[in-house]
């Protein structure tokens, strides 16, 4: 070329380089040439039926079906149709020029600017679909006849994009009727998985069980009296499902027919949500609630994505937001392309508002079971309770939605809100909230505020912890503090009354440089001395220990709060006049049966408390 020439053109492609990567890598998986070519038939009847209601066509008392025939012997699966048909010239134009789609040629010719009715059950818009077929077979057989009376075509081509086409084709009566079209795929050694009759109703269930068209199964090969009495009269799917009709229009036992249905989950599920959008999103579905009874339960859910009734995909995150995951439910989107790539959906404006709208739903829905069902609500609260929480703690916008119908469950029995505890609250630890995490060793703690009408409540979660943190951060001026945390204002009496003689010296003596120690007088008589833990220090330790289990514990420093006012600790003080070493063994064990009320003791310690106990009772 000259300096500064410039040359254009055209890139060339041979059909026999790129047939192949389009038959190997169309698709990650094999299973897919199922929904492809059964979607090209539904897009077959839907075209007619909407021929027929333009009234360019009569067709009296009209029934589109599919179906699809199994042929061991000959190993083929065929898909057959009485849908539009093709004529010679259209089926040369739509299977010989690769991703030319008959779909978008039907659209602008019927549908005109009127986007919204042509996307209403016309399915195939990506013209590299029916090649899928390639995947699992050495060659595809298409026979068809257009409805407008044209006679029978055959076309048929091998793996190495090689076809031909015959008109006039005499063998149609075995495939097809007065118009249809018939996919005869001869399966190859990759695909023979296929020619199972099980593998191949499992594949249809998973990838047109809900396709607008009834759907019929045959394995030729099977004798007639082996055939279940129903088994070619019944289709294989649900031409309407659920998520079609009002919710108005359905019932409860509906709801839950479905989900056993769809998700094979013999646990009822808790409740669940209608979802009917329309413009300018348009999408409709149903999510379900599960029964999870335990944080270490599975939280993996399975939201199905569908497109005008074709399965996609299952889980994809971009459209559901990640701490919606461990939902169940159906969403079907007409607006997303069938062939949908994770790209397209991080990056679509579309999937991000289905998103949102899907988070205001949910939270709507809690707060609607809330307000107007709140015993029925507290019922399924445990079980809802880790969703909510992880939700809250994950985006500033739902927990803003939801935050005055979060549930906290009281240690003495019941639920209340927020805003109920400090409520009550507000005279004697204003906007303070005591939690336990644990009923059983934390009891006495309960027990010394329930005296004092100070209500509890039970945070017995791992992400409870993290929960009540963001909580606090979005709640001003509101602490969380456990119950051992410290001992509460309300616990100690108005009249402080001084240590006995001694008594300082001897606990000073034995707690040890890593505890603090102080005296105070209790309204309780009872309970000699307790040990806490800054609220702040053991949450930095917990949280360490949540993200690396091999993490060492902190060295965290305890306070011990000596109540001056017990009758044990006055004794303890008087004995020491008589017999020093007695006093402080009475000191040493209350020290030890602190600590065995806020952690497990070491070794050293645990040896050291049994030893001393034996000693009392040996002694004393």
């Amino acid at each position: 070329m000259a300096d500064n020439e410039v040359k254009k053109g055209g890139i060339g492609i041979e059909l026999d380089h790129i047939f192949p990567i389009i038959k190997k890598w169309l698709y990650s998986e094999k299973e897919i040439f199922i929904r492809e070519i059964v979607s090209n038939s539904c897009d077959a009847v839907t075209k007619l039926k909407r021929l027929i209601s333009l009234g360019e066509t009569k067709i009296d008392g009209y029934n589109g079906r599919i179906e699809v025939r199994l042929d061991n012997h000959g190993d083929t699966i065929t898909v057959i149709d009485n849908g539009i048909g093709m004529t010679a010239d259209e089926l040369e134009k739509y299977l010989c020029q690769i991703a030319l789609s008959g779909a978008l040629d039907f659209i602008e010719k019927y549908e005109g600017e009127n986007s919204d009715s042509a996307s209403a059950g016309i399915i195939g818009h990506f013209g590299l679909g029916f090649y899928s077929a390639f995947m699992v077979s050495d060659r595809v057989d298409v026979i068809t006849r257009s409805y407008n009376g044209s006679k029978a075509v055959m076309w048929s081509c091998g793996e190495d994009g090689e076809y031909e086409l015959t008109s006039d084709f005499e063998g149609s009566d075995e495939y097809i009727g007065q118009f249809g079209t018939a996919v005869v795929m001869h399966i190859n050694d990759e695909g023979r998985e296929y020619l199972s009759e099980t593998k191949l109703k499992d594949t249809l269930d998973k990838y047109c069980a809900f396709m607008p068209v009834p759907i019929f199964f045959d394995n030729i090969d099977k004798d007639e009296e082996k055939k279940s009495e129903d088994e070619s009269e019944k289709p294989l799917n649900d031409i309407a499902p659920l998520w079609l009709k009002n919710p108005s229009d359905c019932s409860d036992d509906e709801y839950r027919e479905f989900y056993r249905k769809v998700f094979k989950d013999y646990k009822e599920p808790l409740f669940w949500i209608h979802l009917k959008a329309d413009y300018p999103l348009n999408f409709k579905g149903i999510l379900f609630f599960p029964a999870i009874s335990s944080e270490y339960e599975s939280l993996e859910g399975q939201v199905k994505l569908y497109y005008n009734q074709v399965f996609v995909a299952d889980n994809i995150k971009e459209v559901i937001p990640e701490y919606l995951l461990m939902l169940k439910g159906v969403l079907d989107c007409p607006e997303l392309p069938l062939n949908v790539s994770r790209s397209y959906l991080q990056n679509s404006g579309y999937v991000s508002k289905i998103s949102a709208h899907i988070t205001k739903k949910v939270a709507d829905k809690l707060n609607s079971m809330f307000s107007g069902e709140r015993d029925e609500y507290e019922k399924k609260w445990r079980d809802i309770k880790t969703f909510v929480e992880y939700g809250c703690m994950r985006d500033k916008k739902f927990f803003d939605r939801i935050k005055d119908s979060v549930l906290f469950e009281k240690c003495s029995g019941g639920f209340l809100t927020l805003n109920e505890y400090l409520d009550s609250a507000k005279e004697k630890h204003e906007n303070k909230v005591y939690y336990a995490n644990d009923k059983t060793i934390q009891s006495k703690y309960i027990s010394l505020l329930s005296s004092e009408g100070i209500e509890t409540v039970l945070l017995d979660r791992i992400i409870d912890s993290q929960f009540i943190t963001t909580v606090e951060m979005n709640t001003e001026g509101v602490k969380f503090v456990r119950v051992d945390s410290e001992v509460a204002d309300a616990l100690k009496d108005t009249e402080s009354k001084d240590a006995p003689p001694h008594v300082e010296d001897i606990f000073k003596k034995l707690v040890g440089e890593k505890t603090k120690i102080e005296f105070s007088s209790f309204k309780d008589r009872s309970t000699p001395a307790i040990l806490s833990v800054s609220e702040e220090m053991r949450r930095f330790d917990d949280m360490m220990k949540l993200y690396s289990k091999d993490a060492p514990g902190m060295e965290i420093e305890t306070t011990l709060t000596v109540n001056t006012g017990s009758n044990l600790i006055s004794k303890i003080g008087e004995i020491y006049e008589t017999d020093p070493e007695k006093a402080e063994a009475m000191a040493k064990q209350v020290i030890s049966l602190c600590k065995l009320s806020q952690r497990k003791l070491t070794s050293e310690e645990l040896s050291a408390f049994l030893a001393d106990s034996y000693n009392i009772l040996e002694k004393y």
